[in-house]
């Protein structure tokens, strides 16, 4: 293939293929920081943000004058939240292109958000944090005489008052990402009863970012769990964070349809979502994945402080970002933070800590799901045609029986109002990567 036929791969959203040919090219030409950075933009639109950010700085370390290779430097480190890397590399493309409009905004921007990070440290407390629950008075809110939403009753969530809030039961495991109509119509699909639903489990995780309709998203799934709190199970993605939320439109989501303080509501809540769930003593569900070193025991899990923002290593980092991969071992993540574990790793923590299987979800599938390790590491998603561009399938999972033996579930994207997603995402992360 020729180099026009690459470029055209990532303009037509063949990311894959064009990642794939890019490397081949590189074999071929290892020398090229053309074909570097094109590699990088591929991997950034895949998300691969720690293997973008390889291909971007090895790019510089063969031309340090390619600009493009800054631009997507920057937007790598942006989006792992490295805002001052990325500020260094905006503020060179400045100096080289001071009448560059696209540069001198997505300067101006990151230079906004590490001067935020800096003020926020400044007036941190070691103090113990006020509870933004301790500023609400909720017995002075006022309902407009004209509300003719759905009302609880006594104070208390109620069956009707869920039906009359999104129209359904709900059955969900897996990202959904803001998808509001999506999550419909998972409920439309499942046609459970109540008896169906108050004797079932149910997880779920990533709920918000990148969709537009993140806000119902989540108070439909909160609403379940206070409906049905033995039944109903809500666990923490690596998009439950603060920073995560900054990028990627939850936080500008919450402040645009209601407050400041909402938001710091949600984060706080946020924080003591759990990290995972054992099943029956068979089956541990989490978002991300196994962990960075062997030896990891479920009392080792019970035991992480998990009211906080993550760090960036640790067990408590690798359930919300580590990924399978399908070479025995652990290599570097593609992500940019924790891992990748292979078959072995899996082996090793299921025996260890008498499981059969792990459930995870993370990342987009073709089919809305993939069966890896020889069975006994899932990936699960359900947000189909991810944000309006994938073309994937979304899935969800009934376990049913005393072994509890997987059937999976898959379904298409549905329409929903004319919002585009990342609608209320950070500018930086709206703007084109160049």
């Amino acid at each position: 293939m020729c180099y026009d036929s690459y470029t055209a791969l990532i303009s037509d959203k063949d990311y894959e293929n064009a990642i794939k040919y890019y490397t081949e090219a590189l074999e071929l030409n290892p020398s090229n920081a053309v074909y570097y950075s094109n590699r990088s933009l591929a991997y950034l639109r895949t998300e691969c943000y720690g293997y973008a950010l390889g291909d971007a700085t090895r790019a510089l370390e063969l031309d340090k004058n390619y600009i493009k290779g800054y631009y997507r430097r920057a937007t790598s480190n942006m989006a792992l939240g490295k805002f001052k890397a990325a500020l260094k590399d905006y503020e060179t493309v400045v100096r080289v292109r001071p009448n560059d409009k696209d540069a001198k905004m997505k300067y101006q921007e990151c230079n906004k958000i590490v001067k935020q990070k800096a003020f926020e440290r400044a007036i941190a407390s070691d103090e113990l944090k006020r509870s933004v629950v301790d500023s609400l008075d909720i017995e002075n809110m006022t309902i407009e005489d004209d509300y003719a939403g759905p009302k609880l009753e006594d104070g208390n969530v109620t069956l009707k008052f869920m039906k009359d809030l999104m129209t359904e039961e709900i059955t969900i495991c897996g990202d959904t990402h803001g998808q509001y109509y999506d999550l419909l119509n998972i409920f439309d699909l499942t046609v459970c009863n109540v008896y169906i639903f108050i004797n079932a489990i149910y997880t779920h995780r990533d709920f918000v970012d990148r969709g537009s309709f993140s806000v119902e998203v989540i108070l439909t799934l909160f609403g379940f769990k206070l409906l049905y709190p033995e039944h109903f199970h809500l666990l923490r993605g690596n998009h439950e964070t603060d920073n995560m939320n900054q990028m990627y439109g939850f936080e500008g989501e919450v402040k645009a349809k209601y407050t400041a303080q909402m938001f710091q509501l949600f984060s706080e809540v946020f924080q003591w979502l759990p990290l995972t769930q054992c099943i029956n003593n068979k089956v541990l569900v989490m978002h991300g994945g196994l962990f960075s070193e062997d030896g990891v025991t479920l009392d080792d899990i019970r035991k992480i402080d998990r009211n906080r923002q993550p760090p960036d290593s640790g067990p408590m980092c690798d359930l919300l970002w580590s990924d399978p991969q399908p070479q025995d071992g652990r290599s570097i993540s593609k992500r940019g933070v924790s891992c990748q574990f292979g078959p072995d790793v899996t082996e090793r923590f299921l025996e260890q800590n008498k499981l059969q299987y792990i459930v995870r979800s993370h990342e987009v599938k073709a089919e809305g799901y993939e069966v890896t390790h020889s069975g006994k590491c899932i990936t699960v998603f359900s947000a189909p045609n991810y944000c309006d561009q994938m073309g994937n399938k979304g899935a969800y999972i009934h376990l049913r029986g005393s072994d509890l033996k997987p059937e999976f579930h898959q379904f298409t994207a549905v329409p929903h109002p004319d919002v585009k997603p990342m609608a209320y995402a950070n500018s930086l992360m709206q703007m084109g990567m160049m």
